[in-house]
């Protein structure tokens, strides 16, 4: 029986030197398999200190990703709350009159039609029955000043006015004011 070297011309060296053919089955016995090498992989402390690292980083993270969220509510309840003011100045324009922003409670609002205090209250798509709007959830409003009045070309001459709106988690506010042109407007 003759074995082949892995870098032989595939000629035998039991069959042109037979006197080496010992030497080349002991030196070539594990030729078609490599030789055994240390198992691969992570050692026990190894992981846990990964799993430290990434326990620090998670704990120093957290709070400032909580801070990020509730500010961001915020922020996006404001935009909300903009939105629907605008709606109602939609609404006096569409409607060739004019709608009044009330705050039916703090965490609700309402339009009425001609004035804010004997005006029918306008029902339609996004109220309720009584014509309530609810605001995004954890925020709350409260009037500035006085509630806008917008009128049949979208300005609130009449009456301008404006919104402070309140994070129940974090007591931080924003103002939305209605300026007499009609713009709507977001800030600190």
């Amino acid at each position: 029986m003759a074995f082949l070297s892995p870098d032989s011309s595939g000629t035998s060296l039991a069959a042109t030197e037979p006197w080496n053919s010992m030497k080349t089955m002991q030196a070539d016995r594990t030729w078609p398999f490599p030789p055994q090498q240390a198992e691969r992989g992570f050692t026990l402390a190894e992981l846990v200190i990964l799993i430290a690292v990434i326990g620090i980083l998670s704990v120093m993270a957290v709070p400032s990703f909580l801070r990020y969220y509730q500010a961001a509510t915020l922020k996006s309840g404001a935009q909300q709350f903009a939105t629907l003011v605008n709606q109602a100045r939609e609404l006096a324009i569409k409607e060739n009159g004019k709608f009044c922003v009330q705050m039916s409670s703090p965490s609700q609002m309402r339009y009425r039609r001609v004035d804010c205090t004997t005006g029918t209250v306008w029902v339609g798509p996004g109220t309720d029955a009584a014509g309530n709007i609810n605001l995004p959830p954890s925020i709350t409003a409260t009037v500035l000043v006085a509630s806008p009045i917008f009128d049949y070309v979208g300005s609130a001459a009449t009456q301008a006015g404006g919104f402070t709106l309140t994070n129940t988690q974090t007591g931080a506010t924003l103002t939305v004011s209605v300026a007499a042109s009609g713009r709507v407007t977001v800030a600190p």
